[in-house]
């Protein structure tokens, strides 16, 4: 099993795209990159804490591949809007890929380069060593799942939820 670390905007985007492909066992949303320990959702809202919403994805390779996986975060959020998503601005939105181990940090850099190929040269993505995790509320965990018809779910998140089954509908379980 490997796991990636991974900030895209919104941690239930990110939650939702990933949970549907084959080969992906956990994803869990949680909070990393800065500097209070143990941070709250309210914390994180009040965009003062230097952490991003993440998803810790751990996915088996042998099944879905790490490069599938990154192309995946290149297609449901927008690399090139700084700190933001749509209409999600802070810090804590921002384009993030922490890596735990040197052969993560290449891994990601290359796929930066894979997504200029659809993106451009604006890709704004920090590449950062990984800090400590922190894992979010529980009733951030598989949201939207749990919430479909809530109106950020409806409007923002099963839009990128489509797009990535349309693009990677083979991987799907």
């Amino acid at each position: 099993m490997e796991t990636f670390v991974l900030a895209g905007g919104c941690f239930w985007c990110l939650d939702s795209a990933y949970v549907q492909f084959q080969g992906v066992a956990d994803v869990t949303c949680g909070y990393t990159g800065g500097s209070k320990s143990n941070p709250s959702y309210e914390d994180i809202c009040n965009g003062n804490t230097g952490h991003a919403e993440v998803v810790s994805i751990s996915f088996d390779e042998s099944v879905i591949s790490s490069e599938q996986i990154l192309d995946i975060f290149f297609t449901v959020h927008d690399p090139t809007q700084l700190n933001r998503q749509g209409a999600d601005v802070g810090d804590q939105y921002r384009s993030a890929m922490f890596y735990a181990s040197e052969d993560q940090k290449h891994l990601f850099e290359q796929s930066i380069e894979r997504a200029k190929e659809v993106w451009g040269e604006g890709i704004v993505t920090e590449v950062t060593q990984l800090p400590e995790f922190f894992t979010a509320e529980e009733y951030h965990q598989d949201f939207f799942a749990k919430n479909p018809n809530q109106g950020y779910c409806v409007a923002v998140v099963a839009p990128k939820v489509s797009k990535v089954r349309a693009k990677f509908n083979h991987l799907l379980k």
